[in-house]
């Protein structure tokens, strides 16, 4: 089951606007720079990138959004252009926008 098809859209979007991080590294990188206002999860991530994306998310005061999808990673890897677990929302607006679309959407996990 994956998400919202507005949410994979706007994940699109993002990239091509160049405000998404796609990836482990640069999600990382994008969160310790503060510039990342939301991090999403594949449903099929690991334990293991779960943990440590939260713990940076919200290292030394860091306030940044963590939410796990119900896309996997191929799903993603059609929307954005690039097959990753993690990615990054860059920007304030697609942020918000996203968040609300997965606050909506049923049968949402939260971490």
């Amino acid at each position: 089951m994956s998400d919202n098809p507005k949410l994979l859209s706007l994940l699109g979007m993002c990239r091509r606007a160049g405000r998404l991080s796609c990836g482990h590294d640069a999600a990382i990188g994008s969160v310790r720079s503060k510039s990342a206002k939301l991090c999403l999860l594949s449903s099929d991530s690991s334990q293991r990138l779960r943990k440590e994306i939260e713990r940076e998310a919200s290292f030394e005061g860091r306030d940044i959004p963590v939410k796990l999808m119900l896309s996997t990673m191929e799903e993603i890897g059609k929307a954005t252009g690039l097959k990753s677990a993690v990615v990054s929302v860059n920007d304030e607006g697609f942020a918000k926008t996203m968040l609300g679309l997965l606050n909506n959407t049923p049968g949402e996990v939260n971490l």
